[in-house]
């Protein structure tokens, strides 16, 4: 499914990611492929509300929490730039479809990163 919210299919997700040579380009696509999903889902689904919102990115940041795994075998790992970029590309993502109020802590809440 393609992007249809203009915003969203401009943006450069994980961008800090993909400029900091700590973290692996193959790596990091498969977090931008989550994040990608995450908007596909958002606009196949629509969900109504914060709860509906927070029940997709709880799914997307579960994603995450694997690919940690991916990170330690290249020799990275998630930690403070990583969390902070990707927290906040959930909140980039929650308030270009419409989300403006959504609790950045409670987008990425099942983060064990």
């Amino acid at each position: 499914m393609a992007i249809t919210n203009e915003q969203v299919a401009g943006y450069a997700f994980l961008k800090a990611l993909y400029e900091d040579g700590y973290y692996p380009d193959h790596v990091v696509d498969k977090g931008r492929a989550i994040l990608l999903r995450l908007c596909e889902r958002i606009e196949a689904e629509g969900p109504a509300d914060l709860t509906e919102l927070y029940a997709l990115t709880e799914g997307a940041t579960e994603e995450f929490n694997a690919l940690e795994a991916d990170f330690d075998e290249a020799g990275s790992e998630i930690e403070t730039v990583a969390r902070e970029e990707i927290a906040e590309n959930f909140w980039f993502v929650a308030t270009a479809y419409g989300f403006a109020d959504a609790d950045a802590e409670e987008l990425v809440a099942a983060r064990e990163w």
